[in-house]
């Protein structure tokens, strides 16, 4: 059983729902950088994603592009994302790590030597956005041969004839994008939420997390009391790109992950 699965089954177990955090690897530096992404199970985060800076980071809004621009500009490469994954593992060997971004980096890099140095770093699940299922074979497959999880975005207007191709070879969970567009355009509504996680349900026993427009406690704890998780991204990379010490980035995570506990 992976991480993610175990996780998963822990949280059902005890009848709470995941709180899953995104921020940006390498922003503003590395050092800040990592000493946020350590501090997020303590702060109660169940799930970390973790973003791949891109120069072209074409389904992001504004605060996760000046993230990856930020990152960038300190010097954070893939190379300095898989250590990041890396001393993490280091001292917390149970908490799922799932990279977030876009196929360009890995396919430079090498898929096969990627998924090998992944592994090796710890990394649980990929979330790669602009990889449709008709890709499979670039790296779906192959991930899920090297133990890793491939984690398929579902969105308002995938519809009940695209969704059987969406979760063909999905796993992990589903990410289903709450709001159409980029990141951190809209609030997401639970009354629009709820019936479009019961639609995934009907074409998949994998767990539904709900991400985009999840900004305080309240969205996170109502969006969760109709999924099996919430994700928010956003709202965390905006206090990191504010300046602020990671003990107010994390006490804001702890705030959130309560919310979404409570769901």
């Amino acid at each position: 059983m992976t991480r993610i699965a175990s996780r998963f089954a822990a949280l059902k177990a005890e009848g709470k729902k995941a709180f899953v955090a995104y921020v940006m690897a390498g922003d503003p530096d590395y050092d800040t950088s990592m000493e946020i992404v350590r501090g997020l199970p303590e702060a109660g985060v169940d799930l970390i994603e973790l973003g791949i800076p891109f120069t072209d980071p074409m389904a992001d809004g504004p605060t996760i592009q000046l993230a990856g621009q930020r990152a960038l500009e300190a010097g954070q490469t893939l190379e300095k994302t898989l250590q990041m994954a890396r001393e993490f593992r280091a001292g917390d060997d149970e908490t799922p790590i799932v990279l977030m971004g876009y196929y360009n980096p890995i396919f430079n890099r090498g898929v096969e030597r990627f998924l090998a140095e992944a592994r090796e770093a710890g990394v649980d699940g990929l979330i790669v956005v602009d990889l449709p299922p008709e890709e499979d074979e670039e790296l779906c497959l192959p991930a899920q041969a090297a133990g890793i999880d491939f984690i398929r975005l579902a969105t308002p207007t995938t519809d009940d004839a695209r969704l059987p191709k969406v979760m063909q070879n999905t796993s992990g969970f589903v990410y289903y994008v709450s709001i159409t567009g980029i990141t951190g355009a809209a609030a997401a509504q639970s009354a629009d939420v709820a019936p479009e996680v019961a639609r995934i349900k009907a074409h998949t026993e994998l767990p539904v997390v709900v991400g985009f427009g999840i900004r305080t406690a309240q969205a996170a704890q109502e969006i969760a009391s109709v999924a099996d998780g919430a994700v928010v991204g956003s709202a965390i990379v905006s206090l990191i790109g504010e300046g602020r010490r990671p003990a107010e980035v994390l006490a804001f995570v702890r705030e959130l992950a309560a919310g979404a506990h409570r769901g």
